[in-house]
């Protein structure tokens, strides 16, 4: 971590930003009208810098990957939220209202701060201060703030590498809580959220009831390591028409009263209630506080460290996850992170560029040691400074102001659309 920032004022920014939205919960009439200003002072600065911007020629660079990271975080999306509808539904509702969450340790150590701490501070802890838009909206303008070089350029690379982690943490996620089915630290989420079946699927029916508590059978299970119970003629489930995509009624379990199109379903899903391992609210802090760290640095990163923080003991004390599930999304998020730096990274500086500009003019440059002509090699060696902005403004003058503009009018549209798909948590 860079100590301190370059520049303070990012950091001011997004801390007023939590502030402004948490004024929500204290004074609700100040909150939408400060709000609206404060986004509107935000998108003004942006917009303002636009024509000052030196950078566009890596901006464009980077905008093929940022397309093909959003495509691929979508598709992510797509399979996490048919994962998240089918280990809630596969199991039914009955399983659900009678099996008992699990021990949790953590769960049972913030019971016991709360007896031990002074009230001030357990109010703190339960105050609902930060979400997941918030995360994503500090991460936003920490993309944005390359307009005003407090990031290293691109802004579109750094939201490349954000999005392309993000992706393979979904669908890490997804393949890991969709493996082994937890009870949900809320035992009543699965009937408040989901019109379900009260019965478990036909597959759960086979391979999972008849063993799901006897002593003997697990035990005669494992000794043939075949599923011996006859269970007769497993109950079915209502099969609507879903033309090509029927193959996923088996997955989202459809009611008669919400089968009409697969993809109503999915829009309804929001959260799950057994998507546990690991916290997917918890991968976006982390990846957004190791984004903070690495390009912004600061004690502005401590603070978003300590929200992430705040938000994990909230996670865990309103039992929408088991304490194993924010730890391992914590740890996950840290090595993903490390692990795209070949996307973007401050590590990255204008170095290449420096060296292949020396490699050009090489030949020039011994000549003129040669020949004792100073004057010679401090104008090659100007150069060199010079060659990498050069370079950034070569393309920026050919695309004039009409790709610039493109970009920032996406890059709000993109702002505006997550903050209010993202509003609710």
């Amino acid at each position: 971590m860079r100590w301190p920032a370059k520049n303070a004022g990012l950091g001011v920014v997004a801390m007023s930003y939590i502030a402004v939205d948490y004024l929500h919960h204290l004074f609700p009439a100040w909150h939408s009208p400060l709000q609206k200003v404060l986004w509107i002072i935000l998108a003004i600065a942006a917009v303002a810098r636009v024509p000052f911007y030196r950078h566009w020629s890596s901006e464009f660079r980077a905008a093929l990957p940022f397309v093909a990271s959003m495509l691929f975080m979508l598709a992510a999306l797509l399979f996490e939220a048919i994962s998240v509808r089918s280990v809630s539904a596969v199991l039914g509702l009955d399983w659900h209202r009678n099996t008992a969450p699990l021990p949790d340790s953590g769960q049972w150590l913030l019971l016991a701060l709360n007896e031990k701490l002074p009230s001030p501070i357990v109010e703190l802890l339960r105050a609902r201060i930060i979400g997941l838009h918030h995360f994503l909206m500090l991460f936003m303008m920490l993309a944005f703030s390359v307009l005003f070089d407090s990031v290293k350029a691109p802004g579109l690379g750094l939201g490349a590498r954000y999005m392309f982690t993000m992706a393979v943490g979904r669908l890490l996620r997804a393949i890991t809580f969709a493996s082994t089915i937890l009870p949900s630290a809320r035992p009543w989420c699965a009937n408040n959220r989901f019109r379900i079946p009260a019965y478990p699927h036909r597959w759960a029916q086979k391979y999972y009831v008849p063993y799901a508590s006897d002593h003997e059978a697990i035990s005669q299970l494992i000794r043939l390591d075949t599923a011996y119970v006859d269970i007769g003629k497993p109950v079915g489930d209502y099969r609507p028409d879903w033309g090509s995509m029927s193959f996923l009624i088996d997955f989202l379990r459809p009611t008669a009263s919400e089968g009409t199109t697969w993809y109503s379903l999915l829009k309804k899903a929001g959260g799950g209630c057994n998507d546990l391992l690991y916290s997917g609210h918890m991968l976006v802090a982390v990846l957004t506080a190791m984004a903070w760290t690495e390009a912004y640095g600061g004690f502005s990163s401590a603070l978003v460290w300590l929200l992430v923080m705040h938000s994990a003991q909230r996670e865990i004390r309103e039992r929408h996850h088991y304490t194993a599930d924010c730890i391992v999304a914590i740890y996950v998020g840290i090595l993903l992170w490390k692990m795209t730096g070949f996307i973007w990274s401050r590590k990255a500086t204008y170095s290449d560029r420096r060296l292949t500009k020396l490699e050009k003019i090489q030949s020039k440059l011994i000549q003129a040691s040669k020949d004792s002509d100073i004057e010679e090699v401090r104008e090659l060696l100007r150069e060199i400074e010079l060659g990498s902005e050069e370079n950034e403004n070569q393309t920026a003058t050919k695309f004039a102001w009409l790709a610039p503009i493109a970009t920032i009018v996406f890059a709000l549209t993109i702002v505006v659309l997550a903050f209010i798909l993202t509003s609710d948590g």
